[in-house]
C-alpha cells in the first residue's frame, strides 16, 4: 500500500458556538476542550498515521489565515481556501483532485477538522484497516460509530452482512452497508438503536484514488470530470478559481456515498464526540455546585443545570435560574435555554454584520 493521504475539511461557519465562534472563526478554531483548538488535535492525531507532506487541509476565504497559523508544520501548498461555498460534494472533489494530481493509485481518508477522539491508538488501528480494505479495492469505506442513544441529530449508516475480502485479514470486521439514513425522527431513532445493526455516519471517508472516481464517473459526472481537471491541470490555483464556483452544490453523501455501487462500514472502537452545541461542550467541563458546569469561576445560588463559559475568564453569577447557557465574550452575551442550544443559529441570523 503506498503512503495514505489525509483530506481535512475545515470550513464551516460559526454558528452553534456563538458568541465564541464566528464565520472566521468556527468551532475547528476555537479552543473549547483546552488549550488546543479541534483543528490542532485532528492534525496531532495523524501524527504516525500520514506523513505531513501528504495532510491536506480545505478551508474558505476567512479562516485561511486563521487555518495557516495553526498548520504553520504543513507545506504552504497544501492548504486552500475553496472561492465558493459549494457544499462537501465539491469541497471533497477538489481534494481528490490534488491527491490525485500527486498519486493516481493513492489511497485517502477524508476527516472533519471538528471532532473529539482522545484514544488515539485506537484511532490509529481502526484506521489502518480502513486504509488497508480500501487499498485493496474492497470498495468506499466509512467509519461508523456505535449509537450510545437514539441523537435524532445524525445521520446513520444501516450495516449488513460482514464483508468478504478474500485473503485480506483485518482486527476490524468491515460490514456492507445497506443504506445510509437521513436524520431519523426521535422515534425512528428508537428503532435504530433497538435493531443494533445501525451505526452513526460520522463523515469519515475511506477510498483510492482509482475506486472513487471510477464511482464519480458512475454516479456524478460533474464532479468526476472536475476531479480530473483538477489532476492533470498545470494551474490549480486558475482552475479552481474558474471551475469550482460553476459545480451544483451536493453533499458527498447525496452525489457519491448512497450511490455506490459498494460501501463498507467499520465500527469505531475509539470515543468519538462531534462537540455539536454547548451542551457538548458541558460534558467537559468542571461540575460546580451540583449539576451547573463551567470554565470559569461561578457564584451560584439556588440555580441547577446552567452552563457557564467566559472567554476571559470572568465571574458569572447565577441566582434562581435552571437549564440555562450562559456564554461571555469580549463584545457580547448569550443567554439562552440549554434545550435550544440546537437553535442558536436562529440568534445568529438576527444579529448585526459586526457580530457574525
Amino acid at each position: 500500500m503506498s503512503r495514505p493521504y489525509a483530506l481535512i475539511l475545515a470550513g464551516g461557519s460559526g454558528t452553534r458556538f456563538w458568541p465564541l465562534s464566528r464565520n472566521a472563526k468556527p468551532k475547528q478554531l476555537l479552543n473549547l476542550l483546552g488549550d488546543e483548538t479541534l483543528l490542532d488535535q485532528t492534525l496531532t492525531r495523524l501524527e504516525g498515521l500520514v506523513p505531513p507532506e501528504n495532510i491536506l487541509i480545505l478551508t474558505n476565504a476567512l479562516q485561511e489565515e486563521s487555518v495557516r497559523a495553526l498548520a504553520s508544520s504543513l507545506p504552504p501548498g497544501n492548504i486552500l481556501a475553496e472561492p465558493a461555498r459549494r457544499d462537501t460534494g465539491p469541497a471533497v472533489a477538489l481534494g481528490i483532485g490534488l491527491v490525485a494530481a500527486r498519486d493516481p493509485e493513492a489511497t485517502m481518508m477524508v476527516l472533519p477538522a471538528d471532532q473529539l477522539i482522545r484514544d488515539t491508538a485506537s484511532y490509529h488501528s481502526v484506521m489502518k484497516d480502513a486504509l488497508a480494505a480500501a487499498s485493496a479495492g474492497a470498495g468506499l469505506v466509512t467509519v461508523g460509530v456505535k449509537p450510545s442513544w437514539p441523537c435524532p441529530s445524525y445521520g446513520y449508516v444501516e450495516r449488513g452482512e460482514p464483508a468478504a475480502l478474500g485473503e485480506l485479514n483485518l482486527a476490524h470486521q468491515p460490514h456492507e452497508v445497506v443504506c445510509f439514513r437521513e436524520k431519523p425522527a426521535p422515534e425512528q431513532a428508537e428503532k435504530f438503536l433497538a435493531s443494533g445493526n445501525f451505526a452513526w455516519n460520522a463523515g469519515m471517508f475511506i477510498w483510492s484514488i482509482p475506486t472513487v472516481l471510477s464511482e464519480l464517473h458512475t454516479h456524478t459526472p460533474e464532479l468526476a470530470n472536475f476531479v480530473e481537471e483538477i489532476r492533470d491541470t498545470g494551474e490549480v490555483a486558475a482552475t479552481v478559481a474558474a471551475r469550482f464556483p460553476e459545480l451544483t452544490p451536493i453533499s458527498i453523501d447525496y452525489a457519491l456515498m448512497e450511490k455506490a455501487s459498494r460501501v463498507l462500514n467499520i465500527e469505531a472502537t475509539f470515543d468519538w464526540d462531534d462537540v455539536g452545541s454547548w451542551t457538548s461542550v458541558a460534558n467537559y467541563l468542571e461540575p460546580v455546585a451540583g449539576s451547573n458546569r463551567s470554565n470559569t469561576a461561578v457564584t451560584i445560588v439556588e440555580s441547577e443545570n446552567n452552563i457557564i463559559f467566559s472567554e476571559e475568564g470572568r465571574r458569572i453569577a447565577l441566582l434562581g435560574v435552571e437549564d440555562l447557557i450562559v456564554v461571555q465574550t469580549g463584545d457580547a452575551i448569550l443567554v439562552a435555554n440549554r434545550h435550544k442550544a440546537d437553535d442558536i443559529k436562529k440568534i445568529v441570523q438576527e444579529l448585526p454584520e459586526d457580530l457574525l
